[in-house]
């Protein structure tokens, strides 16, 4: 009995080795890898780090105060506070209770108040008693601005130079792109993604990455969305996101070992989720929101603490379908967000409830303006109460000045302006800053006084109840530029030069143009050099050297002007007027012996001329001929008739004027010259 046969045969491919078996290829294709290299906002590989600095201002001040990080510690300004620590929150305290309340709940806590500036001081102080003296001093900033500096150079010096792309959020916050440094650490640790894609198409799927289970360490983790699964192998944006939280977790270390500040990170594939991730587990911590784990970790936020949604977007959005959470607005479609909120919000909105943000990290992370503001209480009421804040203005934003590199000319404002509140009313006047000279603390306070008398000369300047003072219109400075003094040389160096030969050649004598826009000149006469032997030269002196003339030429000239009423400027000069004709009086020169047929005796002025210049020698005689009929001899005065009736002199009588202006009948008085009378009928 033969053994029975299966219905269907087993498929070869089952009985190959695993070895030979199709290789699993990964979601993710080289393309993506390739945009991923240079950081595009595009790849859906593109991973993002913020970095969140914990109570910052306490603790700045625990930092300078030397203490450890468990003393409760809160930040004082006047009677409020305006940050506590963690071991400080632990108690419930938070920043809208009073300093009476915070020491009732933790009789340990250190209340610290800001440093700030006093009235006629030049430098920024701490002062126990800075509470009680609101009116005679003003908060300064500058110490928390100078430890961020810190922490922003330290951040910048450990990742690499050419991979880097840091953006300054505030004064506590950074992002981090770090698709350029993670993409360089993958080729190195995987040589399976190193070269060219598969018959030179970027469409082709990368293969999936050998590790099959990720070590997090001690990074929090948000669970993954209901389809998915921890026990499914990584793809490549686990193994990118991996590697960044290495790189974060060693910049937050470097970070505390340097300058003693604690940190919390969050890591995603856009700058909105990677912002959420940080606030998620506070303080030092580092969240890590994986793209498989997105949706999971948004529907349970409210979208009010998403980045612009947190304001009157906001509200609105809350009014309009009853809901603050993201898991509600999921649902809604598109088309019902763009009619509600227009086209471009609705949208705006639909893409990021779902993660999606294109944001780009921006390195610049220069500031733009500078401020300094007081709100008075009381009020101040005359000009130099005034000009004392000025000068702390001025000091305040001079030293941020410095450090932002003013002295070195890195960077300048162009600008500044000042701001004055008069009860309901804000005044504001601005002035550009000198470019030519340096910024200096006593040029800038000459500048905001000024703009202050503006605004004082206006009327209505007091009481004051707010005063601030701003710079703006950052430049970069110009570097690199050398003095005039650079350029010579001095000393032994002048004397080694080589002396040039001198030269003795005496320069050709300057002669004065004759007959500028005359006819002749325009013609440009051959006979020039004929009738050059009645002209005199003009030597530098203004001497005329006088050559061979004609007494008869000068009688005849001197007549000529004497004729069109003395120097015509209309006429042309003696050099360029045309020869008379020949007279009996008058010797003329013989003309040189040429060929009939190569030259011609012109029969107006008796010139030689060749053959070929004929035709434009009589047309500047034509011309001569038309300039002399354009001038119009002076018109004799009209003949007044003698009249012996006064009445007639004066406009009266029926016979006598016709008014002044109107002109005579045809016919009376006498016809002009040139007149004729006409014929009609």
């Amino acid at each position: 009995m033969s053994s029975q046969v299966p219905p269907f045969a087993s498929s070869p491919a089952s009985t190959l080795p695993p070895s030979t078996r199709r290789k699993r290829r990964s979601k993710f294709t080289y393309k993506h890898l390739s945009t991923f290299s240079f950081s595009s906002t595009s790849s859906p590989l593109r991973v993002i780090a913020h970095i969140d600095l914990d109570a910052f201002y306490a603790q700045c001040e625990g930092v300078r105060l030397g203490l450890e990080p468990t003393v409760p510690l809160a930040v004082q300004q006047w009677q409020g506070l305006i940050a506590i620590n963690y071991p400080a929150r632990a108690f419930g305290l938070n920043r809208h209770v009073t300093i009476t309340e915070a020491k009732e709940k933790c009789p340990e806590i250190i209340c610290q108040h800001v440093a700030t500036w006093k009235e006629g001081d030049t430098e920024w102080s701490y002062s126990d008693d800075a509470f009680k003296e609101i009116a005679i001093r003003k908060v300064s900033l500058d110490p928390y601005r100078l430890e961020c500096r810190k922490i922003l150079a330290t951040i910048k010096g450990f990742l690499p130079a050419d991979k880097q792309k840091v953006e300054k959020a505030s004064i506590d916050e950074v992002f981090l792109d770090l698709s350029a440094q993670v993409h360089g650490i993958m080729l190195e640790r995987y040589a399976e993604i190193r070269g060219p894609p598969p018959y030179d198409d970027p469409s082709e799927a990368l293969p999936r990455p050998p590790t099959t289970a990720l070590d997090w360490a001690a990074d929090a983790l948000v669970d993954l969305d209901d389809k998915q699964s921890e026990e499914d192998d990584p793809d490549w944006d686990d193994i990118a996101m991996l590697i960044a939280s290495e790189i974060v977790r060693d910049v937050r270390k470097e970070i505390f070992d340097k300058l003693h500040y604690t940190c919390s990170a969050g890591l995603s594939r856009n700058k909105m989720l990677a912002k959420l991730g940080s606030a998620h587990k506070k303080p030092n911590s580092q969240t890590v929101v994986r793209n498989r784990a997105v949706q999971q970790f948004l529907s349970s936020y409210k979208f009010t603490k998403i980045r612009n949604l947190g304001g009157k977007l906001g509200d609105e959005v809350v009014a309009a379908f009853n809901t603050d959470t993201v898991s509600d607005l999921l649902p809604i479609p598109i088309g019902e967000l763009q009619k509600t909120l227009g086209d471009d919000t609705g949208a705006w909105l639909y893409n990021i409830i779902r993660g999606e943000d294109s944001s780009e990290v921006n390195p610049r992370t220069q500031i733009k303006s500078m401020l300094s503001a007081k709100s008075f209480r009381p009020s101040i009421n005359d000009f130099d109460a005034a000009c004392k804040w000025l000068r702390i203005f001025v000091a305040d934003i001079y030293s941020r000045l410095v450090d932002e590199g003013v002295l070195e000319n890195k960077r300048r404002p162009k600008t500044i302006s000042l701001h004055h509140r008069q009860g309901g009313q804000t005044r504001s006047r601005a002035c550009p800053i000198p470019m030519g000279k340096a910024i200096t603390q006593d040029g800038l306070f000459l500048l905001a006084k000024n703009l202050l008398s503006q605004v004082v000369v206006d009327g209505r300047a007091w009481p004051c109840a707010n005063l601030s003072l701003s710079v703006g219109g950052f430049e970069d400075g110009v570097q690199g530029n050398m003095g005039i003094g650079s350029f010579l040389v001095r000393g032994e160096q002048a004397k080694s030069l080589p002396v040039p030969a001198a030269t003795h050649e005496q320069p050709a004598a300057k002669r004065r143009r004759v007959g500028e826009g005359s006819i002749a000149k325009f013609f440009g006469m051959p006979s020039e050099e004929s009738r050059s032997s009645s002209i005199g030269d003009i030597d530098d002196d203004g001497e005329a050297a006088l050559l061979r003339t004609d007494s008869t030429d000068d009688l005849s000239a001197t007549h000529a002007r004497n004729a069109t009423g003395g120097d015509n400027p209309s006429m042309p000069p003696p050099s360029a007027q045309p020869s008379r004709p020949t007279t009996p009086d008058r010797v003329q020169p013989k003309p040189p012996e040429e060929d009939s047929d190569s030259a011609y005796t012109c029969s107006r002025c008796s010139d030689r001329i060749p053959q070929e210049q004929r035709l434009e020698h009589e047309d500047y005689h034509f011309a001569l001929d038309l300039s002399t009929q354009t001038v119009t001899p002076p018109r004799p005065p009209a003949a007044q008739p003698e009249t012996t009736d006064n009445s007639s002199r004066l406009g009266g009588g029926r016979g006598g004027s016709r008014g002044r202006g109107r002109p005579t009948k045809f016919g009376e008085g006498e016809r002009g010259k040139g007149q004729k009378r006409l014929a009609f009928g």
